[in-house]
């Protein structure tokens, strides 16, 4: 039977408590600093050379609905009960809502050094410490909203402008593409500030700290956003019927994305799995 992930704002307080109890194994265990290190690992931009599997190309979406699925199922060795729950930006909107709770992931950094300090991922109570990352902090640092240069989160506008696309994905299938979904949604624009950054890049932008960047899976808010833009995928999907993850065949030889590109039916490293067999999870799991 498949089950249900919420939105985080609708959890109990058991809900809470179980979510962060399994988290907090999943760490002690060691297994969650390898999730940190796969990220960095596949954190490739288009300007790099080889094969792109996670960020700035067509598979941005199935590999991190993957990704999403092996830390759910380490939760869920610890609580069969746990699954993700996603974070609606387009309706919790401020510091204080859902899910920056003491009973949940805490709250924004102190102003001196970003540190959290606030609720179970705080450095303080022992049992987050940063050993995976880009800097020497052992510490979760957040920056919600950009005090000294804020950003606004994307809206229901922006998030309707993404799946109103009725193509998955376009040439030249990377980080400069103006049209398709999956560009629409993974946010990558021109220009400076806010125009830079749309969607799934500008969230990461506006929690900050370790959000930005490769290490991002640092901060448990990493899931609660990518399993929101996960159902994004979930809903194109039913908003345009018979849509599929593009493109179908890998570029020819003598393309600029000649094996730097995951085509539908190849498949996706780090996993032995392809696109194609990751766009329908109905089996597996639904969303409230």
């Amino acid at each position: 039977m498949a089950y249900v992930r919420k939105d985080a704002s609708t959890l109990t307080s058991a809900e809470k408590r179980r979510f962060v109890k399994a988290m907090l194994e999943v760490k002690r265990r060691g297994e969650y600093d390898e999730f940190v290190r796969m990220h960095i690992d596949f954190y490739v931009g288009d300007g790099e050379g080889g094969l792109r599997t996670a960020h700035m190309t067509p598979s941005f979406l199935p590999w991190h609905r993957r990704f999403l699925l092996d830390l759910e199922r380490a939760l869920r060795r610890v609580d069969p009960s746990v699954t993700v729950p996603y974070w609606d930006w387009t309706k919790d909107r401020g510091a204080g809502s859902a899910p920056w709770t003491k009973d949940l992931l805490g709250g924004t950094g102190r102003s001196s050094d970003r540190q959290v300090m606030t609720g179970p991922f705080a450095y303080a109570g022992g049992n987050w410490t940063i050993r995976e990352g880009v800097t020497d902090e052992e510490y979760l640092t957040r920056d919600l909203g950009r005090v000294r240069d804020p950003i606004a989160l994307p809206t229901k506008g922006d998030l309707e402008a993404a799946l109103d696309d009725p193509v998955y994905d376009v040439s030249p299938w990377d980080s400069t593409t103006t049209k398709g979904f999956r560009n629409r949604l993974e946010g990558w624009g021109s220009g400076r500030g806010q125009a830079a950054w749309r969607n799934h890049n500008r969230v990461h932008r506006w929690v900050g700290g370790a959000m930005v960047g490769g290490a991002s899976v640092n901060d448990p808010v990493f899931w609660m956003h990518h399993a929101f833009v996960d159902l994004q995928w979930y809903r194109w999907q039913r908003r345009h019927p018979g849509a599929r993850y593009l493109p179908a065949k890998p570029p020819a030889a003598g393309s600029a994305q000649y094996r730097r590109i995951v085509a539908r039916h190849e498949k996706m490293p780090p996993w032995d799995v392809t696109p194609d067999s990751l766009e329908d999870v109905s089996a597996i799991y639904r969303y409230a």
